[in-house]
């Protein structure tokens, strides 16, 4: 076994990871708040990457530049989901049809994005896609290190908007209980739109990301929902700081996995990890059995 393919499987991981864990918060946030399960959250993932190859194709703007529109669009996008569908949905078969709702909106944004731009493969290029640095005697592309950089700098924004403003202390009271929330007056729809749009906006960067690391098209949301879930499921339901763990330890152990055992072992593992951990600790490992946020 090559010791140098392992430390690189090992970085890649981490550095992978960091995104996967950014777009797992933000599907944990809304379903946190909201009980509500986003499979969308995929498609959004990759309509944020075509909205990065559609800006540095046609406008010749680069891909981070980019995110200053397609973070503020999926925004807007999560807002108008989450009006127009979401918030009529009540009673204990919320979470059921939030399921059905959101795969609904996940097949008309698919047929959208085959009818405008084909169901041929594109990938996102930019100067930093292509050329690499050497880290511990191991070449790394700088789309990774700038990718991870860009997930520590938007994880710890939201850490700081959860825990150090007031807009995150209402939105804490309603990941912990809604009912109570409301009663003490804050205004839970509100906080549940935002939040909403919050968990679509992370998708922009980290579809931008998934579109410069690797080649995709509409249907690669199926692929990217999957792992995202297995990702909030394994670190407990609306645990935000096990959405961040799992994904990290997820990606990297895949990785060290298709260096030792191959790439078919690699894909199994994500899910066969899964399986483990949830016949241990059903409520994954950061839930809690009485409550939804850890």
């Amino acid at each position: 076994m090559n010791g140098t393919a392992v430390l690189h499987s090992i970085i890649d991981g981490v550095l992978t990871g960091s995104v996967y864990a950014l777009m797992a918060t933000g599907l944990t946030l809304i379903f946190g708040v909201m009980n509500i399960i986003n499979v969308a959250q995929g498609i959004f993932v990759i309509l944020g990457a075509y909205l990065s190859y559609a800006l540095s194709v046609h406008l010749g703007i680069d891909l981070f530049v980019g995110l200053a529109i397609t973070i503020p669009t999926l925004f807007v996008v999560g807002i108008v989901v989450e009006r127009a569908f979401l918030t009529r949905l009540k009673g204990p078969e919320r979470v059921v049809m939030s399921i059905l709702v959101t795969y609904a909106v996940s097949l008309v944004i698919e047929g959208v994005l085959n009818l405008v731009f084909s169901s041929n493969y594109v990938e996102l290029h930019a100067w930093y896609v292509n050329r690499s640095v050497k880290v511990f005697g191991t070449y790394l592309p700088y789309i990774y290190l700038l990718g991870f950089a860009m997930a520590v700098v938007m994880l710890t924004a939201l850490y700081v908007m959860l825990y150090r403003t007031r807009f995150g202390s209402s939105v804490r009271a309603s990941l912990a209980d809604q009912t109570s929330a409301a009663l003490v007056g804050i205004n839970v729809k509100r906080v549940s739109t935002i939040c909403f749009g919050l968990g679509v906006a992370v998708t922009a960067a980290g579809g931008m990301i998934y579109g410069a690391t690797n080649a995709f098209n509409a249907a690669s949301s199926y692929d990217l929902i999957s792992r995202l879930l297995v990702i909030i499921v394994l670190g407990g339901m609306g645990s935000l700081g096990g959405a961040l763990v799992a994904g990290i330890t997820m990606v990297t152990i895949e990785d060290l996995v298709g260096v030792v055992w191959g790439p078919v072992w690699s894909n199994l593992s994500f899910f066969l990890i899964l399986v483990v951990v949830l016949s241990l600790r059903p409520q994954g490992l950061f839930g809690k059995q009485s409550v939804r946020v850890a």
